[in-house]
C-alpha cells in the first residue's frame, strides 16, 4: 500500500520543492552574472574574471580561498569598472520590472497587466526628454536626465491616481481608464519633442528604446536599495495579496483593508518600476512574461511568486543585455529591442490560450 500523505505534510512538502527552486535559480543568477561579466568584446576567461572579482570585494583574503593575482590592470578595469557594473544593474532592473509586473498582475487580477499600465513609462520617457532638452551644458553627464525620468514617472501615476480616486475608494477600472488617457496624452508630446529635438533626437531613441551603455557603479548604489527594500515590502503583503485574488468583497470580508492595500501596492511597485526606467529606458514584456511564466511554472502563491518573479527577471534581462552587446559587436542594440522580440511572440502565446481558456 502506498503511503498517505497527510495535508500538513504535503504543504511542508511544497514548501520545501519552491524554497529549493529558489535557492537553485539564486544560485544560476549568480552563475549567470559572471558568466556575462567574463563574455564580451574583450574575451576575459571566466576563471579570471571571478577571481577579480573576488579580489576587489577583498574575499580572496578569507582562509579557503588562495590564489595569486594573475590578471593585467587592464582586465581588471574591464571586468570590475566597466562590465561588473553594468551586469548588476541589468539584474536589479529586470528584478525591479518583474517583481512591479507581478504586483500590477495581483493587484489588477489579470496576468497580462505590465508595469507600465498606469502611465509610468509615458511619464518617464516624457521626464527624459525635458532632460535631454534642457539647456544646461553637460546635462547628460550631470544624471539630469534619470532624475527628470524618475520624477517623470511618479508625477504621471500621481495624476492617474488623483484622477481615478473616488472618495476613499479607488475603482480597478477607473484606474487603468485614466492610465491609458494620460499615457497617450503624454506619448503624443514626447512624439512631438522628438520630432523637434533636432540633434538629441538619435541619444532621445536609443533611451527610449532601453539601454545600458552608461551603466556605472553610482547607478547600482542608486537603484539596489530602492529595489531591495520594495521587495521585501512587496513581500511582506504577499498574504494579502493572495486574498485578493478572490476578489475585493471577500478580501474585506477577510480582513484585508483593501483600499490602504492598493496604495500601498501601488505607490511601491510604482517607485521601483520608477527607479528601474529611469537608468534604463523604457524596456518592454520583461514586466509580462517573467511573472507570468514563473506562476505557470510554480504557481500562483505570492509569498513564492515575488521573490523569484525577481531572481527570474535579473537572470532574463542580463541575458538580455548581454545579446544586446554581442550580438554584432563592437556596436550594440537596445536591450528593448532584445526583450521585444523574444517577448512578443511569448506575449501572443499567452493572449491565446488565455482567449482558449474564457471561451
Amino acid at each position: 500500500m502506498m503511503p498517505t500523505i497527510t495535508a500538513p505534510e504535503a504543504v511542508r512538502r511544497g514548501w520545501r520543492r519552491r524554497l529549493g527552486w529558489l535557492v537553485l535559480m539564486s544560485l544560476v543568477l549568480v552563475a549567470v552574472i559572471l558568466l556575462a561579466t567574463a563574455i564580451g568584446s574583450v574575451g576575459v576567461p571566466i576563471g579570471t574574471a571571478g577571481k577579480i572579482v573576488l579580489h576587489k570585494l577583498y574575499l580572496d583574503r578569507l582562509p579557503f580561498i588562495n590564489f595569486s593575482a594573475s590578471w593585467s590592470g587592464s582586465q581588471a578595469v574591464i571586468i570590475w569598472d566597466l562590465r561588473l557594473p553594468r551586469v548588476l544593474l541589468a539584474g536589479l532592473v529586470g528584478a525591479a520590472l518583474s517583481v512591479a509586473g507581478a504586483t500590477y498582475q495581483g493587484l489588477f487580477r489579470n496576468p497580462l497587466a505590465d508595469p507600465y499600465l498606469i502611465g509610468v513609462s509615458q511619464g518617464a520617457a516624457l521626464g527624459a526628454v525635458i532632460g535631454f532638452l534642457l539647456p544646461v551644458a553637460g546635462a547628460t553627464a550631470l544624471g539630469l536626465v534619470p532624475i527628470m525620468a524618475f520624477l517623470g514617472a511618479l508625477g504621471s501615476v500621481a495624476i492617474v491616481y488623483a484622477l481615478a480616486r473616488i472618495g476613499r475608494s479607488l475603482p480597478i477600472s477607473t484606474l487603468i481608464l485614466a492610465g491609458v488617457a494620460l499615457g497617450s496624452l503624454l506619448g503624443a508630446i514626447v512624439s512631438y519633442l522628438t520630432l523637434a529635438s533636432g540633434q538629441m533626437v538619435r541619444s532621445i531613441l536609443f533611451w527610449l528604446s532601453g539601454s545600458l551603455a552608461a551603466s556605472q557603479w553610482r547607478e547600482v548604489w542608486i537603484v539596489a536599495p530602492i529595489v531591495l527594500v520594495s521587495g521585501v515590502i512587496l513581500f511582506l503583503f504577499s498574504r494579502p495579496l493572495n486574498i485578493m485574488q478572490l476578489d475585493e468583497e471577500q478580501a474585506q470580508q477577510l480582513g484585508v483593508n483593501v483600499e490602504a492595500l492598493k496604495i500601498i501596492l501601488l505607490a511601491v511597485a510604482t517607485l521601483v518600476t520608477a527607479a528601474a526606467v529611469s537608468f534604463a529606458g523604457i524596456i518592454g514584456f520583461v514586466g509580462i512574461i517573467v511573472p507570468h511564466a514563473v506562476r505557470l511554472i510554480w504557481g500562483p502563491d505570492y509569498r513564492f511568486l515575488l521573490p523569484l518573479s525577481m531572481v527570474c527577471g535579473a537572470i532574463v534581462l542580463i541575458l538580455a543585455d548581454l545579446l544586446a552587446r554581442t550580438l554584432i559587436a563592437p556596436a550594440e542594440i537596445s536591450i528593448g529591442i532584445i526583450t521585444a522580440l523574444a517577448g512578443a511572440p511569448f506575449f501572443l502565446y499567452i493572449l491565446r490560450r488565455r482567449a482558449r481558456m474564457l471561451f
